[in-house]
């Protein structure tokens, strides 16, 4: 049986927060005088009142979770959250609750896909409530969870390991110590990623705004051109702090405990900062040659580009898809890669490619020795039967999605560009697609009302990597 009160009390815990943080943009409509206080102060309201009433019911009940509870727990959390974030949206732009709630979902899944225009002249509250949305749905709600379900007696880290497949060691001192290193961290790097982008040329409201949605890898920007708006600078500064925040949000933690900077002994990591590099370089040198360009500001531009789709932040400097076929190509094929394990990323993520490739390399050597035993091993350990099943299982669920979802796109009219990409966009939390419609330098905003639910949908499924929500349909979860 599901725990209701004990996940009633929780929901309402989160839920209050998200109440308090809706008063921050309040501050933002007064000293402009934007005359969106009661927007904002109506959505609080509403939202407080629904915890209140949720954690009224619940109050003093024993909090005693067991695994199903978690897997509920979790998709519930960025369902419900979404559901009551969208009404600052709704009650400002008068738009549809289909629009505020795929905005929304794009904001907290920290994909980056949007349906509003005018973002330069738009409020600095609602541009601040759509900045402060992709920052706590990097990892402040995760943060949020590990530091506080353990004062209710409740394993953190687990409800971490619902959200991230990241299976690295996690022998750290106490869960809730664990919450305060990671928001140091991620404080810390909002911090210093801020700094940069002030120092490269952005005023202080577009530093803030851009740092929370770059250390995210959200994507979300003040600008209806994104990055284009602003200098080569912030377009490094931008690059540097997306790469970080690709690398596992708990091996920072781990360097501050052990005083050692642990990430440059992981595995992935290296693999991670080796084809980052690499790529960025070639891609820089084709760019050079197919656009006549010197070679720095094709560099920029390829790096800068490269790093934000795969990290699945989604910032653009240029539209790419103006490059040519074969650039439409590449970056199509670099949605799916995703930076590392355990942090703000979407998509497979690195740790599973240098898996397979090992399973791979494997088979092959043996198809030449049958008889050879070919240790295999990632991160100093063995590769078990569980890491490989749970890959598989991943993988299909992954590709499956994808094509279920583009299936569906097509068929409620979406052209087959915008239907695939949109699809593959939305799974693996990159935000633009390819093509006129939602490419780089368009948005969602004419999709059909079905196609932004269905895409929402997919970004909840790829935000908490599929596995996650796949297991509430399974008759034997609800105990039959």
């Amino acid at each position: 049986m599901i725990n209701v009160r004990p996940l009633l009390l929780l929901l309402g815990l989160f839920l209050a927060v998200l109440a308090g943080l809706m008063l921050v943009p309040v501050g933002f409509s007064l000293y402009h005088n934007e005359g969106l206080v009661q927007d904002f102060m109506l959505s609080a309201a509403l939202t407080g009142g629904v915890a209140f009433v949720a954690l009224g019911s619940s109050w003093g009940c024993k909090v005693t979770l067991h695994t199903r509870d978690f897997y509920l727990f979790t998709t519930l959390t960025w369902f419900v959250v979404a559901m009551f974030a969208a009404l600052p949206f709704t009650f400002f732009h008068a738009i549809s609750y289909t629009d505020a709630f795929f905005e929304t979902m794009s904001g907290i899944t920290t994909t980056g896909s949007t349906v509003l225009t005018g973002l330069d002249s738009a409020p600095w509250s609602i541009l601040i409530w759509r900045s402060l949305l992709q920052w706590m749905g990097g990892i402040g709600f995760i943060a949020v969870g590990v530091a506080i379900l353990p004062l209710l007696n409740v394993g953190g880290m687990r409800l971490f390991r619902t959200e991230s497949s990241d299976w690295s060691d996690k022998s750290m001192p106490r869960t809730k110590e664990i919450g305060r290193a990671l928001v140091k961290v991620y404080l810390l790097l909002t911090l210093l990623c801020g700094v940069g982008y002030y120092l490269s040329g952005m005023t202080v409201f577009e530093a803030i705004n851009h740092a929370m949605t770059t250390v995210s890898t959200g994507g979300y920007s003040t600008s209806d051109s994104s990055m284009t708006h602003f200098s080569v600078a912030a377009h490094w500064n931008g690059t540097l702090f997306m790469f970080l925040s690709g690398l596992p949000m708990l091996l920072y933690v781990q360097s501050l405990y052990r005083r050692s900077w642990a990430p440059w002994r992981d595995q992935q990591v290296i693999g991670f900062t080796r084809f980052v590099i690499v790529a960025s370089v070639v891609l820089g040198i084709w760019l050079a040659r197919e656009q006549d360009m010197a070679f720095f500001p094709a560099l920029t531009l390829a790096a800068f580009n490269l790093v934000s789709v795969v990290t699945t932040t989604g910032f653009a400097s240029t539209d790419y898809s103006q490059w040519g076929p074969a650039a439409n190509i590449i970056f199509f094929l670099l949605m799916f890669v995703g930076a590392c394990s355990g942090s703000t990323s979407g998509a497979i993520k690195i740790f599973r490619f240098q898996i397979a490739g090992a399973v791979v390399f494997k088979a092959l050597r043996q198809h030449i020795h049958p008889h050879a035993v070919v240790p295999q091993r990632y991160n100093r350990r063995p590769i078990n039967e569980d890491i490989l099943r749970s890959l598989v299982a991943f993988t299909m669920l992954f590709m499956a999605t994808i094509a279920a979802l583009a299936l569906f796109l097509v068929l409620v009219g979406v052209d087959p560009v915008s239907s695939l990409t949109g699809a593959v966009t939305a799974v693996t939390n990159v935000g633009p697609g390819l093509g006129e419609v939602i490419g780089p330098a368009g948005n969602f905003a004419s999709l059909p009302d079905s196609a932004k639910w269905a895409l929402s949908v997919g970004m909840l499924l790829g935000r908490l990597e599929i596995v996650t929500v796949a297991v509430l349909f399974l008759r034997t979860f609800w105990g039959y």
